[in-house]
């Protein structure tokens, strides 16, 4: 393992501790701030304002990633196919798609 990488990892580490401290008591205040006047619900504590935000970002968000890799593997793979068929291929493709004969492989 590279000696720089080595060195990141505890720095990473605190970064995202502190950062997920952050959004939790943002999420505590913002809730002992409104929610007890508007609602007339009890406050919450750090731990449960974490409990809310984890499953809030279950519910709401999921833990789906960004695409990464495998996105620009598919549309690597798609664009090879595209310019690898032969013009009676491509019309069927368009055809069978619903492309209304404007595929260009990105608009599709």
């Amino acid at each position: 393992m590279n000696k720089r990488w080595i060195k990141k990892v505890p720095f990473v580490i605190a970064i995202a501790t502190l950062g997920v401290y952050v959004f939790t008591s943002i999420v505590m205040f913002l809730w002992n701030g409104i929610l007890p006047a508007v609602l007339h619900v009890g406050t919450i504590t750090f731990w449960q304002a974490a409990g809310i935000l984890l499953l809030s970002k279950i519910l709401f968000g999921g833990f789906k990633g960004r695409g990464g890799l495998h996105g620009r593997w598919r549309r690597k793979m798609i664009f090879g196919k595209w310019e690898n068929m032969t013009d009676e291929e491509k019309e069927k493709f368009r055809t069978s798609h619903g492309c209304g004969g404007k595929y260009d492989a990105a608009s599709c």
